[in-house]
């Protein structure tokens, strides 16, 4: 065998060593999807709320059962008035606990489908909030169920009704 032809031969092995784990990643990344496994990734929502927020606590949970991966920031609640405002959360539309998802603001107890008929939709707003802390949103389920509406704000402050419940 001639020089040239060794080297052709380890040169095809190299390849062949390559290509044999490239597909053994790729079958082994898809088993863990046909598994249900999530790939690790950034938390579709960021939360900042009091660590001992009852209703708060819900809403996450009304957030994770809906599909979303939330990560949680605990905050005293003078570190929440400053970032609400930082967020550019009107004063007359905060709650208890700010979210930042998409490029956008979510204030308060808004509910998971109409999250995400906003990141479907792509308004051009800043947020939604939901005001106070209505009974029968999420979060703050109880005895009775009271109709309020899911806002939506612009940057400039102007509120309009998105949804109503």
């Amino acid at each position: 065998m001639s020089k040239n032809q060794r080297a052709i031969i380890r040169v095809s092995t190299g390849y062949a060593v390559l290509i044999a784990l490239l597909i053994s990643a790729g079958v082994v990344g898809a088993g863990g999807l046909l598994l249900g496994q999530k790939s690790a990734h950034a938390a579709d929502v960021v939360v900042y709320k009091s660590p001992t927020c009852g209703c708060c606590k819900k809403w996450v949970s009304h957030l994770e059962q809906s599909g979303y991966t939330v990560e949680v920031h605990h905050q005293d609640r003078s570190k929440l008035s400053a970032i609400k405002a930082e967020m550019g959360v009107p004063g007359g539309l905060q709650s208890c606990h700010t979210a930042k998802i998409g490029g956008y603001v979510i204030e308060g107890h808004v509910p998971a489908d109409v999250i995400a008929r906003l990141l479907k939709e792509k308004p051009q707003i800043k947020g939604l909030a939901v005001p106070g802390m209505p009974m029968g949103s999420p979060g703050m389920e109880g005895p009775r169920k009271d109709s309020y509406d899911i806002l939506a704000f612009e940057e400039s402050g102007k509120t309009s009704i998105y949804e109503s419940r």
